[in-house]
Order: C-alpha cells, then sequence, then structure tokens
C-alpha cells in the first residue's frame, strides 16, 4: 500500500479519524484510531501533512505531531464546513480537511507554544473570576433590596452594601444574617484570587514588549494590551492593519450586490472579550474628552461631531487595532498627533 503525503484528522478525546491520501490523490488512509494507537500510527510514519480543525486540544496535537517531524496545519471550522460533501460524521469532516488544506487561499490558525496558551489561560481564569464577582455582587444587592437595603449603584459600591447588610441586627432574621455572610465570605474570596490573578497579569504585562509598547496607545491599558499581545496571530499573518480589524470584527459586514454597495454593523468576528475590551476602552477615552480630561485628535473632534458617541467608539477600537497591528510590525511606540480642543 502506498504511503500518504496528506492527512485530514478529526480529533475527538478518545477517537481519532484519518483521512489520507498519496501523491496521486488516491485514497490510502480511512480508518479510526484510538489515542494511544494514533499517536504509535504517526510516530512510525514518514513526514507528511496533517490538518487538523481549530479546536479544543488541537495546539496539543498540533505541536506533539510536529515533534515527529509532520508538517501540521490547523483550519478553523467554518472554513472546513464548506468541504463536507454529505451528512455530518468523523469521516466526512476528516475527508473535509483533507480537501481543504491544499486550497491556495485557505486561512490557518498559527499554532501556540505551551507558554503562550498559559499566559492566554491567565487571562481566560480573569474573565471567568470577573464574571462570579459580577453574579455574586448582583445577588448580594437583589437579596438584600427584598428586605428593603437599598445601596448606590457601581461595582465600587458594592463592599459599602455588604458592610451596611453585616452590621444590621435588627431588621434581618437570623437566617437572612447567616445567607448574607456567607455570600460576603465567597464575595471576598473571589476578590482575593482575583487581585492574585490579575498581579500575575500586571507582571506578564510588564515582562512582554510587544505588550508595553501597545499600552502607549491612549485608551488601551495593560488589560487591552495583554490580550492583543497574548491572543493576536502573529502580524506577518495580516496585509494591514485594515485585515488585523478585521480579524478583530470591528469592520462593516458587506451585503453588496449588482454594484451597489451595502454596509451593515460591524461583522463580530474573531474574539468577542478582546473586541469589547477595546470598545470599552475607546468608551472610556471618549467620556475622558467630553469631560475635558484629554484632548482628542482632528480625526476624532471631526468624527464627534458628526457620529452618535457609541458609533465613534466603534471607530475608535478600529482604529486602536490598526495602530497596534502597525506596533506591532514596526517595534515603536505610539506618539500622539497634534491634538485640537472640541469647539
Amino acid at each position: 500500500m502506498n504511503l500518504p503525503v496528506r492527512i485530514g484528522m478529526d480529533t475527538s478525546k478518545s477517537v481519532f479519524q484519518l483521512h489520507g491520501v498519496d501523491e496521486n490523490e488516491v485514497v490510502v488512509v480511512r480508518r479510526q484510531f484510538r489515542r494511544a494507537e494514533m499517536i504509535r500510527y504517526f510516530e512510525r510514519l514518514p513526514p507528511v501533512l496533517v490538518a487538523i480543525e481549530s479546536c479544543g486540544s488541537s495546539h496539543h496535537w498540533a505541536r506533539l505531531l510536529q515533534s515527529f517531524g509532520h508538517e501540521v496545519k490547523l483550519i478553523p471550522p467554518q472554513y472546513v464546513k464548506a468541504y463536507v460533501k454529505r451528512g455530518k460524521n468523523d469521516a466526512a469532516d476528516a475527508e473535509a480537511l483533507c480537501e481543504a488544506v491544499t486550497r491556495p487561499s485557505m486561512r490557518f490558525v498559527p499554532i501556540k507554544s505551551r507558554e503562550r496558551q498559559a499566559a492566554c489561560m491567565l487571562m481566560t481564569v480573569r474573565e471567568r473570576l470577573v464574571s462570579v464577582k459580577s453574579q455574586l455582587s448582583n445577588a448580594f444587592r437583589s437579596y438584600a433590596a427584598e428586605f428593603g437595603i437599598v445601596g448606590p449603584a457601581g461595582r465600587q459600591n458594592v463592599a459599602q452594601l455588604i458592610k451596611r447588610v453585616l452590621e444590621d441586627d435588627d431588621s434581618l432574621p437570623e437566617m437572612a444574617k447567616d445567607l448574607f455572610r456567607l455570600q460576603a465570605e465567597e464575595y471576598a474570596a473571589v476578590e482575593a484570587r482575583l487581585a492574585k490573578i490579575e498581579a500575575k497579569l500586571m507582571r506578564w504585562h510588564r515582562d512582554d514588549d510587544v505588550s508595553r509598547r501597545i499600552a502607549t496607545i491612549p485608551g488601551v491599558g495593560p488589560i487591552g494590551s495583554s490580550m492583543l499581545s497574548m491572543k493576536a496571530p502573529p502580524p506577518e499573518t495580516f496585509r494591514s492593519g485594515r485585515d488585523f480589524a478585521a480579524w478583530l470584527g470591528l469592520t462593516p459586514k458587506d451585503h453588496s450586490t449588482g454594484g451597489r454597495q451595502r454596509l451593515g454593523g460591524i461583522t463580530k468576528a474573531g474574539d468577542s472579550i478582546l473586541r469589547s475590551t477595546l470598545i470599552v476602552g475607546a468608551t472610556a477615552l471618549l467620556r475622558h474628552i467630553r469631560k475635558g480630561r484629554h484632548k482628542p485628535t482632528p480625526w476624532l473632534a471631526s468624527l464627534l461631531e458628526r457620529k452618535p458617541p457609541k458609533l465613534v467608539a466603534v471607530a475608535l477600537a478600529n482604529k486602536f487595532a490598526r495602530i497596534a497591528w502597525r506596533l506591532m510590525i514596526s517595534g515603536g511606540v505610539y506618539k500622539q498627533p497634534v491634538a485640537v480642543m472640541p469647539t
């Protein structure tokens, strides 16, 4: 039997479907392996091109197969779907991967190193703790309101509300006091864990040259710059800053046909947390401009006169992405253009 030169591999926790072809595009491998069997198979196989769908654990398998001498390409799932002929099963997915990897215009996902994946894990752990903290604060507020205790809005006022509720010894039943105390302890524990994670994140930010340089952009803080450095592919992957902004989902949807151009809202492609972080940073910068704490550039001042604030925030986030790409490519830092005060 001829040896394969290209293999599409559909992965799961313990079952792996392989579809391989030789140099004449004849199918020579169509098999299902268990986890250990798959590893032994690739250890003994001469170097081939392996296509894997970018999903959970795909970066691990890519690094492992590369260590055996194989060339590995990770393909986004939405780009593989078009090559599935009919039905949905592991064999059809593996065959589609084997076909899709040969397309000249196919886009691939860069393989992350173990260190880069650990950095991304740091960010996702922070996101989870922030979500848990918000859930606890909202629950505490709602329970307190049931007993007629209402505090000022804002995350910065949660500690004040907790203190007020715990000091209320007269109007609350004993069971409610115990439950409020339990939630307060849980909230304090989450805050302590979040403080540790953010300290680790700040150390990572200070040690990473790219993150420090991106943070020089007004409106992009250490969290946004760290996320851009951690999650973004190598800047050489993109032809321009606009392509990078499109990867983040900050460019308009295109519904053009018959020579008529119709642009809609932003595509919201890519990483939603990274995109929303840039938009939040842009919104915060606009708030400082409105209060006179920051001078806008001529471009931004003109845009504020013609467009609503939310649209300007998204446009500014798009500009952040383009500038960040340029800084990653050039290795420089952001230089503030000459600003003008709004009239």
